[in-house]
């Protein structure tokens, strides 16, 4: 992902600027993922080859545009966020008994859940080691940002346990998904020499449009035609997996007989039948649940944007309104 590549009206400057970072980011990847041992090099390489968004570190090239986008620690920074979220991925599918990830074998598929374990555990390593490169302060907020995360998937493992099971299910993004942007944000903001004011108002943004980016794509993955979302549509329906349209299906009180028949779908389960998996898909497209969701996530993408209010007005700020706008129409 790229901003020329989400449709925006960039900046040239801004767009070149984010542009040479994300592609330094890639080529020094290659060499964090590395290994003296085979086996860990080459599943280690094995997500980071497969590519994926680079969302994280764009958001350090965007918080960057507010101080010297060129100082030399914003390429670390951004590998620090870039192999924190990688390492999460090869622990999620193990989780998740997984057989893809990003198009090909996942790592637990192809060399077992012990090896995907410990590899992501290196990439963890890596991280925390590129990280005390850049000073006490990084170390410190890569590791809360881990502690974040790793809360946010004991409390996705575990479950509502009485609470609300939408208000558990946007804590989980929250933790598990928002705080690791929030820090991509941070970091570049702190690494690029911007005001603490700046940084502070980039760490906001990041959080809230983090919520609203892991909407997005939830809601992708009902409402794409197409592999639009990286994974076969109705994906999450099939494996049980409840998202927030999911959700505010269960807990609607509609009388309708869609509105019912749909409950009755997603009350019992796995759609693993292909019939009521596609009566499901069709009814959750069309439902009041839906629209709730898409609202929902526009509201974060504004609130993302007020969170902007501090920063001073130019490119980079516009760049990054566009991207409110990307994420909340992208549903549509």
């Amino acid at each position: 992902m790229t901003l020329s590549s989400l449709g925006l009206d960039i900046d040239p400057a801004v767009d070149a600027s984010v542009s040479a970072t994300l592609t330094a980011v890639e080529e020094a990847l290659r060499g964090y993922v590395a290994s003296a041992d085979p086996l860990v090099a080459e599943a280690a390489r094995h997500l980071a080859d497969a590519g994926g968004k680079r969302f994280r570190p764009m958001l350090v090239a965007l918080g960057a545009q507010f101080g010297d986008p060129g100082a030399p620690e914003i390429v670390a920074a951004a590998n620090v966020v870039e192999l924190t979220h990688l390492a999460t991925l090869y622990h999620d599918d193990v989780m998740d008994e997984a057989p893809v990830r990003r198009g090909a074998p996942s790592a637990n598929s192809r060399w077992g859940n012990s090896v995907a374990i410990l590899v992501g555990d290196y990439l963890f390593a890596q991280a925390a080691d590129l990280a005390a490169s850049l000073g006490p302060e990084a170390v410190h907020l890569q590791a809360r940002t881990f502690a974040r995360l790793v809360h946010g998937q004991i409390a996705e493992t575990v479950g509502p346990r009485g609470s609300d099971p939408i208000e558990h299910y946007l804590h989980v993004i929250t933790e598990k998904t928002a705080s690791l942007i929030a820090t991509s944000a941070r970091f570049g903001g702190l690494f690029s020499g911007a005001p603490a004011e700046h940084v502070e108002a980039l760490a906001g943004y990041g959080a809230t449009i983090g919520i609203a980016f892991q909407l997005s794509d939830d809601l992708l993955d009902i409402a794409s035609e197409s592999v639009q979302s990286g994974k076969t549509p109705g994906t999450d329906l099939r494996e049980g997996v409840p998202t927030l349209p999911v959700l505010y299906a269960l807990a609607g009180d509609d009388t309708d007989a869609s509105a019912v028949r749909l409950r009755e779908l997603l009350a019992s389960g796995p759609l693993t039948d292909d019939d009521l998996h596609a009566e499901a898909l069709t009814l959750l497209r069309e439902s009041v649940a839906m629209k709730k969701a898409r609202e929902t996530v526009r509201t974060y993408a504004e609130e993302a944007r007020a969170e902007l209010a501090p920063l001073p007005d130019g490119d980079a700020k516009r760049a990054l309104e566009g991207l409110c706008d990307f994420i909340a129409d992208r549903t549509s």
